[in-house]
């Protein structure tokens, strides 16, 4: 990538996967871009789930009534939960260290989705991180923020219009 700006620029969710798995590389990458976000008081509350299992990823993309399908079809599916009681800022630190993988994977021309499971239910009304605890038989004390799809694009997906940016959504104090 050229830079930074271009990255977040070109970084859009990706919801059409190729079949292609991912290198061990690139799982490397990923996982290192995660353990080098920065956490409150350097206490890093998280813990990273990686699941490639088909049967998983299957019963994965049913953990909200909609909105997860294509976890079914991802190569990589990754699991981003953190134990509450380790920190009070336990979803902040999450959600840095799964922006960090997502701009790790459009620099290594890996598409990514956000799928969020927090606060979220299944199609039946049960808490969607009840359903990824029983799925992936979690520790009870974790909760699960939200789960990121990733894999090779299966579809192109145009650059961030730059005239769509809210500007009046920003407010200058100052002095001068």
């Amino acid at each position: 990538m050229e830079s930074f700006s271009q990255l977040i620029k070109l970084r859009r969710s990706m919801r059409q996967y190729t079949p292609e798995d991912l290198t061990q590389d690139q799982v490397v990458a990923l996982m290192r871009a995660a353990l080098m976000a920065p956490s409150s008081k350097r206490g890093n509350p998280w813990q990273f789930i990686l699941v490639d299992d088909k049967e998983l990823l299957r019963r994965l993309a049913l953990c909200k009534a909609q909105g997860a399908q294509f976890i079914a079809d991802a190569p990589l599916a990754i699991v981003v939960a953190a134990d509450p009681l380790a920190s009070d800022v336990w979803i902040e630190d999450c959600a840095i260290a799964a922006a960090y993988i997502q701009l790790q994977a459009e620099d290594l021309g890996l598409g990514s989705c956000w799928v969020q499971v927090r606060e979220r239910a299944t199609a039946s009304g049960r808490p969607s991180n009840d359903y990824v605890h029983d799925v992936l038989d979690l520790p009870l004390q974790l909760q699960v923020l939200c789960i990121l799809a990733v894999g090779h694009k299966g579809m192109q997906r145009k650059p961030f219009n730059e005239e769509h940016l809210q500007w009046e959504k920003v407010h200058l104090m100052s002095n001068r």
